[in-house]
């Protein structure tokens, strides 16, 4: 794991003391709120609705555990005993006080921590796959390259000011667990006919009010040029992307408008002066970061047939099939903590939570824990042998919900309880479907599927991937509920479909009753929801959806009024 060295420690120590006067002067009245927003947003300081949020980053997801514990300790000190974390892998907390925040980056940074670029117009934290390292179809550990691009873009002069926000991800294995073709710049792992390492390079995706997959602009780029070829793209777009307009800022845009072939021949002709230049990356260089991610010291283990003496045991069963992975060190399996169940927001941990899944990463995984895009915590080093006994201890914490990949295993936003910038509320729509769709055996039954939920159209939940999409839209001052189906992540990521107009609050539970209805009957064997619904299109889904009126608590409402 990458240890802070004197730069890292240095511009952390100088940033926390530039931004503890800049709080003070905002405190006494020599800054105005309008003077002071760019200023907290650049460490990663929000206003929302009732009180100050706080992004901190967690670097493509991994942390120790010693700074879960910083999160805990945080969570009760600062906060109100939870925090959230994020499909960025980052944490946030909800309910900080202005005065205080100079404090909570002070303590962060005893545990090598910060929220420097979780926000604002900049290269914003990389995420890649939470199995990173001991993934069984792992190309290369990415990790190591996800912290050169950290080191290079932090503070880097050129793109503290972007048109707008910039999100890059990382995948090193052969299954896309990074979701790369949704973001701003997406890098696969590959090795050419000569067996050599490399990225396949996309550029342009992203969600939002436009969702577009991103496109291949490199098929192989040899990992020396990681550094000097991003730099490429990035003046490409620092210099033509529109800030005329917000929601046209984004990268995605830009490529729309000249067209991929145009886009490559800018960026092509810009890193003809880059290229081998300085930032070339040298053996040397990786090496020194490639050595932060030493395999650990793995016991000599056989794979064993942990199921055989807890045959009987189905909720045991359930629970390996769902949220225990293979692990390519024999004997080892990586374990997901479900920060999914019934009654509690999506990505929610209380501070007891995370203190108990420190101890567990001390005692099970090498101290290691990982965030996952979905919202989860993974062990990714756990003795196949010790299975039982972690099920057994995280079940009374409410961590062990075997529904990895199901439907309650769903990507939710804060939404409008918390943010401002919501046109409705996201964690009650999923707990309404949680409640009702709570019974694990029907959640096997169905399968993988993935439901998201977001708040508004930035599309924090990522609503635009998911097998069901849930998006809060505003319609004449209430909140109701867009439903796109077909979308996807990973290998064969796509964009859902809109099935028609939008519901009420209380008529989402049954909407996803009747989406599930039509796939049982129309899947084909093994068929996941996604699948299902790109290949029959929205036509049989819509029909059954709208086919007849749903009943609200107190009255019927009918097609008309889907507006």
């Amino acid at each position: 794991m990458y240890q802070y060295d004197q730069y890292d420690h240095l511009i952390v120590r100088e940033r926390i003391a530039q931004y503890r006067d800049q709080v003070r002067r905002r405190l006494a009245d020599e800054l105005t709120e309008a003077e002071f927003l760019p200023l907290r947003l650049q460490n990663g300081l929000y206003m929302q609705r009732h009180a100050y949020m706080l992004r901190i980053a967690v670097p493509y997801g991994l942390l120790a555990a010693k700074q879960m514990r910083m999160f805990a300790h945080i969570a009760r000190k600062y906060d109100r005993g939870y925090g959230h974390f994020t499909t960025r892998q980052n944490i946030q907390f909800n309910w900080v006080e202005l005065e205080r925040t100079p404090d909570i980056l002070t303590e962060l940074a005893s545990v090598e921590m910060h929220a420097i670029q979780t926000s604002g117009n900049c290269i914003r934290n990389t995420t890649s796959d939470p199995f990173a390292g001991v993934a069984a179809d792992e190309i290369i550990d990415p990790r190591p390259y996800a912290e050169v691009l950290r080191q290079w873009s932090t503070f880097h002069p050129e793109f503290i000011a972007l048109p707008r926000k910039f999100k890059v991800a990382i995948n090193g294995a052969e299954e896309d667990r990074a979701a790369i073709a949704v973001h701003d710049i997406g890098l696969t792992v590959v090795r050419n006919e000569a067996g050599e390492i490399g990225f396949k390079f996309m550029a342009g995706g992203g969600m939002g009010r436009t969702p577009i997959l991103g496109s291949v602009i490199r098929e192989f780029l040899p990992w020396q040029h990681l550094l000097t070829y991003t730099e490429a793209v990035m003046r490409v777009y620092n210099q033509y992307g529109r800030r005329d307009n917000k929601y046209k800022a984004r990268i995605k845009i830009l490529l729309k408008a000249i067209g991929v072939e145009e886009f490559t021949r800018q960026v092509e002709a810009e890193w003809a002066d880059l290229k081998d230049g300085p930032e070339t990356l040298t053996l040397e260089e990786m090496q020194r970061v490639i050595d932060y991610f030493q395999p650990h010291a793995y016991k000599a283990l056989n794979n064993i047939d942990y199921l055989a003496p807890h045959a009987d045991n189905k909720a045991f069963d359930n629970w390996v099939k769902r949220n225990v992975k293979a692990h390519k060190q024999a004997g080892y399996a990586a374990v997901v903590l479900s920060l999914k169940k019934t009654g509690v927001p999506p990505g929610d941990a209380t501070a007891e939570q995370m203190d108990f899944m420190a101890d567990l990463a001390d005692k099970y995984s090498f101290g290691e824990l990982r965030v996952t895009h979905e919202q989860n915590i993974v062990l990714a080093d756990v003795e196949q042998s010790q299975l039982y006994t972690l099920w057994e201890q995280i079940k009374a914490k409410g961590l062990a919900t075997p529904n990895i990949g199901l439907l309650t295993d769903m990507i939710c936003c804060p939404g409008g309880d918390f943010c401002s910038l919501a046109n409705a509320k996201s964690i009650p729509i999923a707990a309404a479907i949680a409640e009702r769709f709570d019974s694990i055996d029907f959640q096997h039954d169905i399968g993988d599927i993935e439901l998201n939920i977001s708040g508004c159209i930035n599309a924090c939940g990522h609503h635009h991937v998911g097998g069901i999409g849930v998006l809060g839209v505003d319609k004449d001052g209430s909140e109701w509920y867009q439903v796109s189906i077909g979308g996807a992540q990973g290998n064969n990521a796509a964009i859902g479909k809109i099935i028609g107009p939008s519901f009420s609050a209380l008529q989402m539970p049954e909407v996803i009753g009747r989406l599930l209805q039509v796939y049982v009957r129309e899947r084909a064997e093994g068929e996941p929801f996604a699948e299902c619904a790109q290949r029959l299109g929205i036509a049989p889904f819509k029909e059954f959806v709208y086919a007849t009126p749903i009943v609200e608590p107190g009255r019927l409402v009918g097609e008309d009024e889907y507006a």
